[in-house]
């Protein structure tokens, strides 16, 4: 009698890939960097109310006017102007 051979099929050579394994472009985590506040050109509301312990509500109040020379807007984002800002805290008597 002869021998029977196993034969092993082609997707049995190769293993497969799991179904959504890669990810796209736009789903990949971006870059981030540990910067220091006091580092930062501008910071968001968030970051300004860390820095400076006042509140985000009192920050987007003080933002609201058109007189206010240390909001930079990125379209409807608020930005703060770290050094600007400094300079308007150090000017106040009470906020």
């Amino acid at each position: 009698m002869g021998m029977v051979g196993i034969m092993l099929l082609p997707t049995d050579i190769h293993p497969r890939k799991k179904r959504g394994a890669r990810m796209s472009n736009s789903s990949v985590k971006k870059q981030s960097y540990n910067v220091p506040l006091w580092v930062k050109p501008n910071l968001s509301i968030k970051e300004a109310s860390v820095y400076s312990r006042i509140p985000t509500s009192k920050l987007y109040e003080i933002t609201e006017g058109q007189d206010c020379t240390f909001v930079l807007w990125i379209g409807s984002r608020r930005m703060i102007k770290r050094k600007a800002f400094e300079e308007y805290i150090e000017k106040q008597y009470s906020i």
